[in-house]
């Protein structure tokens, strides 16, 4: 059987990229696709060897199975992980979380203004109520979920759940 680190070495290079594409939507013409890259026939005959005694093509035919085996092999996702959802979320809330979060990092900022409201109230539970926090505290906070502090900082004082004065943040809004 074809594993992963091996699968991944023969597609990394570019003629068998070609000629996987070219199977995926009929059967591989080696004159072809030599002809579109710029190369001899024969190195895409050698490929198309290499490619199906690896088992991914079959008579010049792409061979699905082995890609739906190397897709569940791949690593999965991360769910999120439960202490983001925890409180008194609503449901489409909680839904929202789950569907921004993978663990506990974001994985983008919502571009829906309502989805990014949940999820900058749920950031906005990070920072402690009454607590003084400088520039660079609220940075190292926000880059734990996501490389783009900047924008979760501006968004989070633009929603009005951080308040900035004179380069000092404080928790304004949110639920307490």
């Amino acid at each position: 059987m074809l594993d992963l680190p091996v699968f991944q070495r023969l597609c990394v290079d570019p003629v068998r990229l070609a000629i996987l594409g070219a199977a995926a939507v009929g059967v591989v013409d080696a004159a072809l696709i030599a002809e579109a890259r710029g190369i001899s026939p024969r190195k895409v005959e050698r490929e198309i060897g290499r490619l199906t005694g690896a088992g991914l093509l079959d008579d010049g035919r792409l061979v699905e199975e082995i890609l739906r085996t190397m897709a569940r092999s791949l690593p999965q996702d991360e769910g999120v992980d439960p202490s983001m959802v925890d409180g008194a979320w609503s449901g489409e809330e909680s839904r929202v979380l789950t569907a921004f979060f993978s663990g506990r990092r974001l994985r983008e900022i919502p571009s829906q203004h309502a989805k990014r409201l949940v999820v900058l109230e749920r950031l906005a539970q990070g920072f402690e109520p009454g607590v003084r926090y400088d520039e660079r505290e609220v940075n190292v906070m926000l880059q734990m979920y996501h490389p783009d502090h900047a924008a979760l900082r501006r968004h989070l004082v633009d929603e009005g759940f951080l308040t900035r004065a004179d380069g000092v943040y404080w928790r304004t809004g949110g639920r307490m």
